[in-house]
Order: C-alpha cells, then structure tokens, then sequence
C-alpha cells in the first residue's frame, strides 16, 4: 500500500510522542485511544448495556468501554468452567479419558442435544470439553460443574482475579434469574484469556489445549464474523434471551489482541450481533495500525510469549497425564 509522506511524517509524530510520554499516558498508545473513544461511541449509540475490554498482546495496552461492568455472562461461563477442569487434571484428579454418565438433573435444554441422551450415556472428560465449548452443549456443561464442583469454579475465578466472575447455580436456562446467576465482566473474561495467550493458564500445555478447544468453535457469526478470510480465532460465545456476547483471543500476524464483547437489554438480538461484530472490526484496525506504530519505532514488543491453537507439543496422555506433567503455574 502506498502511503503519502505526510501520513508518515504524522504517524512518527504521534508515535514518538507516545514513546515519549509519562508512564500512566503511555499505557495508551495513540491507536487505542482512538478505539476507546470508537468503542464508546459504538456503546452510547444503541440503547444497550454494552462492556467491551480489549488488550494488544504484543504491547500489553489495554482500552475498552464499561471494562468492570458486571454482565449476564450466558454461555462465556463456561470458559471458567473449562479452567477449573485443567486445573484439577493437572493436579491429578481425573483425566482427559475419564467416563462420566448423564444424570437427570445434568439436562439443560437451552443448547445442544445431549439432554436428550438417555440417563445413564457415558461420556469422556475430553468429549464433554468439546461440547460444552464448541456447540455450547449446556447439559455437557452442567456434568463438568458437578464433576469439579461450582464453588471450586468460583474459588478459581478469585484466584485468577477475576472477581467478579461466578456461577450461583448450575446452567438453567428455563429459570428467570439465569441472567443474575452467572455474571461476569469483560476485564474478568480478558484476564482468562490473556493468561491463556501467554501460556500461564494453568499452565503452558493447559494453555495450549485450551486454545484448541477454543479455536475450534463452530459458531462464528460474531467476533470473526467481520475479519478477513483465514483468521483464526480461539473464541466462546453467548447468547440467552436479551444477551449477546462473544470473547476470544485474535490471531492476526503481527497484531494479535485478546477481546471481550459483551451486551444486555437488547431490544433485538440483531443489536447485540451488530455491536460485537463492529467492536471487532474496529479493534482488528486498531491492532493493525498499531502494529505500524511499533514497526516504524522499532519498540520492544512480547509477540515471542504468544501461544496458538497449531502449536500444542504432544498429546496428553504421553506425558502430561501420566505424573510427568509440566509444573503448574503460580496460581494456577
């Protein structure tokens, strides 16, 4: 592409003034200023609860709009969820192979088709992860709660600092307070994704399988929705009644971001749909432009921390599951 002297000349004016400016102004640099006030134009615009939280992987900026707004979390719940899981794999308390069997009161009908399965249908750790994640299989859900335990998941969640993030019930979607029972914020969610990013979920392999899971979600009608052919994305959805949301690491060469975009009180579903695909295509932008800034400067960058979904070193049941697993990270 070709660019004028003059955008140049703009972009190292700008750029340098950023290098060059005190520590808390340059925990912002000047493409993330511009998304900010994007994002929260987006956000007043419609008649939404919008929180948006947004970090550059490479840099460590973060912006958003409403980062702490505690939001109906709908199915991005079960990312907490999924953490707790490895984190008690890790500490040996099950496998990835080990069998659970549906029980009644595991049924959630709002997503997925296990519920339908007769009492009783055996179903490995692994198989449950998958569901629960990647078609948003509520019931899946519900057996992995009551596998590592709902107050372990919250217990985590504080752990992580993410304390804003919980579940009071198991998924029940057929309830009226499904929307005050599992809540979260988009700093929470980001937080859980960034750690997940630089390989400190859990742990470095935790990390990775994670990703997989993530990666291989096959509803993709929001965040990727707007981005070009061939992103690839490790991302989790929700949508439930008046919610829509969508959070999920970007891996775009050179510019990948994490971000969370959450919405409730939608008049129409369609808003939160439109709301989470502009917030990522601006922030998609934002990345990119950013990146020229860092590229023109020659500024250190952490892009050597970043792990993907490609990049898992061996199956776990090799050596992971088999009590050489690798340490777990603190916290973890």
């Amino acid at each position: 592409m070709i660019r004028t002297r003059t955008f140049v000349s703009m972009l190292l004016f700008v750029s340098l003034a950023w290098a060059g400016a005190a520590p808390c102004a340059a925990a912002i640099p000047p493409p993330m200023r511009s998304l900010r006030d994007s994002l929260r134009s987006l956000a007043r615009s419609s008649d939404a609860n919008v929180g948006i939280a947004v970090e550059d992987l490479a840099t460590g900026a973060i912006t958003g709009y409403n980062l702490n707004r505690s939001m109906p979390a709908a199915s991005t719940i079960k990312i907490p969820v999924m953490v707790e899981v490895f984190r008690r794999m890790a500490r040996g308390g099950f496998t990835l192979n080990h069998v659970m069997h549906l029980r009644a009161e595991d049924r959630d009908y709002g997503s997925g088709d296990l519920a339908y399965a007769p009492v009783g249908t055996p179903i490995t750790v692994k198989r449950l992860l998958a569901k629960m994640i990647d078609i948003s299989d509520n019931t899946a859900a519900n057996m992995l709660v009551r596998l590592v335990g709902r107050e372990r998941i919250n217990e985590a969640m504080q752990i992580y600092g993410c304390h804003h993030t919980y579940l009071r019930t198991a998924i029940r979607t057929n309830v009226a307070a499904v929307e005050t029972n599992l809540r979260t914020t988009p700093l929470d969610m980001l937080t859980l994704l960034v750690r997940m990013a630089r390989g400190k979920l859990v742990d470095a392999w935790s990390s990775h399988a994670m990703l997989e899971i993530l990666a291989h979600q096959e509803i993709d009608t929001l965040l990727p929705e707007p981005l070009p052919d061939g992103t690839t994305i490790a991302h989790k959805t929700g949508s439930l009644h008046d919610v829509m949301a969508d959070v999920g690491i970007v891996y775009e060469p050179g510019a990948p971001f994490a971000i969370a975009a959450m919405t409730s009180g939608l008049p129409d579903p369609q808003l939160g749909r439109d709301i989470v695909r502009q917030a990522s295509l601006l922030s998609f932008n934002a990345m990119a432009q950013l990146a020229e800034v860092r590229a023109t400067l020659g500024l250190p960058n952490r892009l050597a921390e970043i792990i993907t979904p490609e990049a898992i070193p061996e199956a776990p049941d090799v050596r992971y599951w088999t009590g050489q697993s690798l340490s777990v990270g603190s916290g973890g």
